[in-house]
């Protein structure tokens, strides 16, 4: 077999780790739950619908910019080691292996927390590639990155989709922090990036005609449900999702469109929603080529290369180690 799955996350962990995220979030003024609860099997498959909606620009652009910069990259970094945060079902890796051209074994090292689903992306990969070898971490890429093994060779890491955007500013710099601790000199960071641009634009983006974003976010009070026998009715919240021009992102919320009293039995705890009273669920913070070179800076990165479509609507920048 060529590939292993090393678990740091245990299911005791995880379960505990969600309440105690419940209870922190709902308790707290505003209210709000993590955006990593989103993905259950429902909200991945949630999830992929988004990325297919024509409101929806992000994937497809980023999708199109890979394309181009893949092929260019491996031919130039020729990695040994790729290590990639948050892959998901590891589609997009496949442009970077496609595009390689001969020089040996590769490593890869995805970092996720769903086991089951980098077992099964690890073992489709290595039966398509005979130079892979699959590394993979079931773990949270926030907590676990010092679990990440010593690279065999130069290395690439990648985090894509704009995936940073859900991160607050000081959990941001943290975690590029600690992706500045596994490169080495010679070493390159691919990171994807939604841009700032026109409000009426990114607001579309998460209010979708067909409804799928407003169920996405709804189905995050059915993982609390389960999770902590909780009894919300996700079809009384509305969806609401908006642009903070002065902050730079997006916010999406889940507001009770009436009273409502919800008990999650496995905390104790009762909960009084007062009609409009909300829960905000997920922050999208975009970005400026300044802002991204600034907070890579800040984590002793330098901004190497940037890529964009032509309308200036998504990026990705390449950085090294300082």
């Amino acid at each position: 077999m060529r590939y292993q799955v090393d678990i740091h996350l245990h299911d005791q962990g995880r379960r505990q780790t969600l309440a105690d995220d419940v209870r922190r979030g709902l308790r707290g003024h505003p209210r709000s739950l993590p955006p990593k609860y989103f993905y259950d099997a429902t909200g991945a498959a949630l999830f992929e619908r988004i990325t297919e909606l024509p409101e929806y620009y992000l994937t497809r652009v980023e999708a199109a910019l890979l394309d181009t910069v893949a092929p260019a990259l491996m031919a130039a970094l020729g990695p040994k080691d790729l290590v990639e945060l948050g892959p998901g079902s590891s589609a997009k890796t496949r442009r970077f292996l496609d595009a390689r051209d001969g020089g040996g074994p590769l490593r890869y090292v995805p970092i996720d927390v769903d086991e089951p689903g980098l077992a099964a992306a690890a073992a489709g990969l290595t039966a398509d590639y005979p130079f892979l070898r699959v590394h993979a971490l079931a773990a949270d890429f926030e907590r676990h990155l010092a679990h990440v093994p010593p690279a065999p060779g130069r290395r690439l890491v990648l985090f894509l989709g704009s995936t940073i955007g859900n991160l607050d500013p000081p959990e941001r710099q943290r975690l590029l922090g600690e992706v500045r601790g596994l490169l080495r000199t010679g070493d390159r960071f691919l990171l994807g990036i939604d841009l700032v641009k026109d409000a009426a634009v990114l607001e579309a983006a998460y209010n979708d005609a067909a409804g799928v974003t407003r169920e996405f976010n709804r189905n995050i009070l059915r993982v609390v449900n389960r999770a902590v026998g909780g009894d919300f009715r996700p079809e009384a919240f509305e969806h609401v999702a908006f642009y903070d021009t002065g902050w730079a992102r997006i916010e999406m919320h889940l507001v009770a469109a009436s009273s409502q009293v919800v008990r999650l039995a496995d905390l104790g705890l009762t909960l009084r929603f007062a009609p409009g009273e909300g829960i905000w669920t997920e922050s999208s913070y975009k970005f400026t080529p300044a802002s991204v070179r600034q907070a890579l800076e800040k984590a002793d990165l330098t901004l190497d290369a940037w890529h964009t479509d032509p309308e200036n609507r998504f990026a990705l920048a390449l950085a090294g180690p300082r």
